[in-house]
């Protein structure tokens, strides 16, 4: 029988087959919780739930919102379609040649 090493995240219990995978899931999880608190102390009368959706949807395409507010704002269009994954191989203008 192989034994198979695995990374498990504390904050959701995913688990992931190589450490890298599992700090990059971590650190978008902890932007996403950073930006919910951040909502839920800005904006008056969001749910929790509403905040964390959000706090959630920006942590998973930080870079598209990156290339949005670096010039190419159209790119937010594509966020949640099925061309998404096109979108987030996305150079920032500023990395650009």
């Amino acid at each position: 029988m192989a034994v198979v090493a695995m990374w498990k995240c504390d904050r959701d219990d995913a688990m992931f087959d190589s450490k890298k995978d599992a700090d990059a899931h971590d650190k978008m999880l902890e932007l996403a919780e950073n930006f919910s608190l951040l909502f839920e102390k800005q904006i008056k009368g969001i749910s929790e739930q509403d905040a964390e959706n959000i706090g959630l949807l920006l942590s998973r395409n930080k870079d598209i919102l990156i290339a949005a507010c670096k010039g190419q704002p159209d790119l937010l269009l594509e966020m949640g379609s099925k061309n998404q994954k096109e979108a987030s191989n996305i150079t920032p203008l500023s990395a650009k040649a």
